[in-house]
């Protein structure tokens, strides 16, 4: 049986640590499951790509990484239950022998399941998170050099920096504003 491993990511949008962190995974097995984390969620500040997105994003990547070994994209909507969330995850995705993160609350979930846990590097996390990207697009500083030239060329086809400041601006409350009824004084 091929040694696989499992990887979690929110991919919000994928960046060079996914993509350092990748290669580490792919160097210790021989597959890949890659968990699509928050995959019911887009739109938002927070998550502003859809999933499919975020697999477009990840196929290029690693394609253009040259990662070439067998891996497997999945995605895992939010469940918001912590102490059964591993289970849920288990439940979702194929087999797995070992599992990467570099997440201290999913180490230890999967400890307490009894799998084998490998606290992947991290690589500089003080810029290298998409946090710190989606906060460049918004404030129109340069980003492109954070993410794999493939996923910079994706996300300006899908307009997505567009799509980030907009949902940065408080358009709720803005369109509100328009549809108020107008009022007319009364004399």
């Amino acid at each position: 049986m091929p040694r696989r491993g499992l990887f979690v990511g929110r991919f919000q949008p994928v960046h060079n640590g996914h993509i350092r962190a990748l290669e580490f995974v792919f160097s210790q097995v021989d597959e890949v499951i890659i968990g699509i984390g928050s995959a019911q969620a887009s739109h938002t500040l927070k998550n502003p790509f859809t999933t499919s997105e975020r697999m477009e994003m990840l196929i290029r990547a690693l394609d253009e990484a040259g990662l070439e070994k067998r891996y497997y994209l999945i995605p895992l909507p939010d469940i918001n239950f912590n102490a059964i969330w591993s289970t849920y995850v288990q439940s979702m995705v194929p087999r797995f022998d070992v599992v990467f993160t570099g997440n201290s609350l999913v180490a230890q979930l999967f400890r307490e399941r009894g799998y084998e846990v490998v606290v992947q590097p991290m690589f500089r996390k003080d810029i290298l998170s998409a946090t710190e990207i989606r906060k460049r697009m918004v404030e129109g500083e340069p980003w492109e050099e954070l993410v794999p030239k493939s996923v910079a060329e994706f996300i300006k086809e899908i307009k997505g920096v567009e799509r980030i400041k907009m949902l940065a601006t408080n358009l709720e409350n803005s369109e509100k504003e328009l549809q108020a009824p107008i009022r007319i004084p009364e004399f």
